[in-house]
């Protein structure tokens, strides 16, 4: 059976994906300790806490089962190739992208599989892009695909998009084709639209993760006059924010809006809770998304675990960091259902 380790796993939505699909992951490894819990509670599967910066190659290369075919993953952190901080030249994180390349062509895995923010293409002018495959050529030569993909194609509920790369030593490998049309797409309603309804500042009696945010007094009177799929527009001119009147603000309108219930939500982000952060308002309740409706719109299971039950550990920024930065749980199972079909061409079992 085909072994995975995951680098950069976060709390484990690539990771869950794979094991849903069947996939044998064997390890997880993050710089971020927050994230021991959610990895190992769900996946049965080790979390390792060290940075891609630090890891010896051997030390990845024994984690694999001996003589079965080697599939490394991975997201390296995005927040530098991200639209929100694109104009951000000067951080060091793209970094972690030559390190991970290294990573790969030191282990030469059978098959790897990278997903991060689509502006990694074009970021520094498509310059890191272009070197973490020119790096990876000597090992899978022309056996390397990538694209830009939209994640509600493969029926995340979400309008987001996604560069995945793929490459194997076997031969040409790709994603699979999508799986919905656009009439098919999931709706905010189908996936969050069973849970009780709770008001900001409240907590569900029955799931801790269910909590919505406070709103001021101001913010509530905002959101009580914003329309799904509308924005700050929808307000009274008294309600609107000093950055709003002035000509520079005026065209930035994908803040403080509610979602549309019969249309996939946003890209989820880490402050996806935030009423003032996104179009992140409820379609029909007057708060932003709770923790628990992140976690399903990022399509993990409702019984994903991601703070230990006994803790009094539930704060928004520390869950909506592991959720907005995870891989959707739905769109990591379609990369591993298309590296079981990869494997099987070649005849080889996940």
């Amino acid at each position: 059976m085909a072994s995975v380790v995951d680098v950069f796993c976060g709390a484990g939505g690539l990771t869950h994906g794979f094991v849903r699909q069947g996939f044998n992951v064997v390890a997880g490894i993050d710089v971020d300790a927050a994230c021991k819990y959610p990895y190992e509670t769900n996946n049965n599967a080790r979390f390792i806490h060290k940075s891609v910066s630090e890891l010896r190659p051997d030390e990845v290369d024994e984690l694999f089962v001996p003589g079965k075919p080697k599939i490394l993953i991975g997201c390296a952190p995005c927040q530098p190739f991200s639209s929100y901080t694109y104009k951000l030249q000067y951080s060091d994180k793209w970094q972690l992208i030559d390190d991970f390349a290294d990573l790969i062509v030191a282990i030469k895995p059978d098959i790897f599989s990278m997903e991060n923010v689509p502006a990694l293409v074009r970021y520094k002018g498509g310059e890191v892009f272009e070197q973490f495959i020119r790096t990876l050529q000597p090992v899978y030569g022309d056996d390397i695909w990538w694209q830009v993909v939209h994640t509600a194609d493969y029926g995340v509920p979400q309008m987001r998009k996604r560069l995945v790369v793929l490459g194997s030593r076997f031969g040409p490998i790709s994603l699979m084709e999508e799986t919905h049309s656009t009439s098919e797409y999931v709706s905010v309603h189908d996936t969050v639209g069973h849970l009780p309804a709770v008001a900001a500042g409240e907590v569900c009696d029955n799931d801790s993760l269910h909590r919505a945010q406070g709103l001021s007094p101001l913010n509530m009177r905002r959101i009580q006059q914003s329309e799904p799929g509308g924005s700050w527009r929808d307000w009274d001119e008294e309600l609107l924010a000093p950055c709003h009147r002035k000509a520079s603000g005026r065209t930035y309108s994908a803040v403080y809006g509610r979602m549309q219930h019969d249309k996939p939500s946003p890209t989820i982000t880490t402050q996806a809770y935030s009423y003032g952060t996104g179009r992140f308002g409820h379609p029909t309740q007057d708060r932003a998304l709770t923790l628990r409706e992140m976690a399903l719109l990022q399509t993990f299971p409702q019984d994903y675990e991601f703070h230990c039950p006994k803790a009094d550990d539930v704060t928004f920024t520390r869950i909506g960091k592991l959720m907005g930065n995870a891989v959707p749980v739905l769109l990591a199972e379609r990369i591993a259902e298309s590296i079981e079909r990869h494997l099987k061409e070649y005849g080889y079992s996940k």
